[in-house]
């Protein structure tokens, strides 16, 4: 258990989905502070992002389509927590699929929950420095349509504030790297 996790007590579970990624469950609880209701959770096994830095200082984001919201997102690279997998195995191995780089200097900069009224995922955030561009990258997965961009840190930090669509887990990540960073 996490430092200041209090589990509600549970009186009634129902799964209601359980897909390849994630389950969804609506179910009866009683709250530390003896509240008793139904609420709605998607389970989820966390994911992993990196912050990768070229040698130069640029970061490297995807713009990335989501059909979720029907359009293209700025993000770092990121994937799901395989079961096999631990958070730092899962991102070395998106970091080259999805931008064709190779990191071999790594920091962890922390872990947060991502969307705590709804789920229990959390994003596990990587530095990722030291950058080899790959000659032969691995192959994206089917379903993914990503276009790799560079910026450098000041370039990110204004399309942030002029409201780019940048997802809520890029951006987190990137102040918890902001530290590390040269301009």
């Amino acid at each position: 258990m996490l430092p200041g996790q209090e589990p509600p007590e549970l009186l009634k579970k129902h799964l209601f989905f359980q897909g390849r990624r994630f389950s969804f469950e609506v179910n009866n609880l009683r709250l530390p502070n003896q509240s008793e209701g139904q609420w709605e959770c998607i389970r989820h096994p966390g994911g992993s992002l990196a912050v990768p830095v070229t040698p130069d200082g640029k970061l490297v984001l995807v713009r990335q389509y989501r059909f979720a919201v029907s359009g293209r997102l700025l993000e770092f690279p990121a994937g799901t927590v395989e079961s096999h997998e631990n958070p730092a195995e899962t991102i070395k191995r998106e970091i080259e699929e999805e931008t064709g780089y190779r990191a071999h200097s790594w920091k962890s900069l922390g872990k947060f929950p991502l969307a705590p009224g709804y789920s229990d995922e959390y994003i596990y955030a990587f530095l990722a420095q030291d950058l080899e561009k790959l000659e032969a990258p691995p192959k994206q997965d089917d379903d993914e349509d990503i276009e790799v961009v560079l910026m450098t840190p000041k370039e990110l930090e204004q399309a942030i504030l002029e409201g780019e669509p940048v997802d809520a887990k890029s951006i987190s990540s990137f102040f918890m790297a902001r530290p590390f960073l040269n301009e």
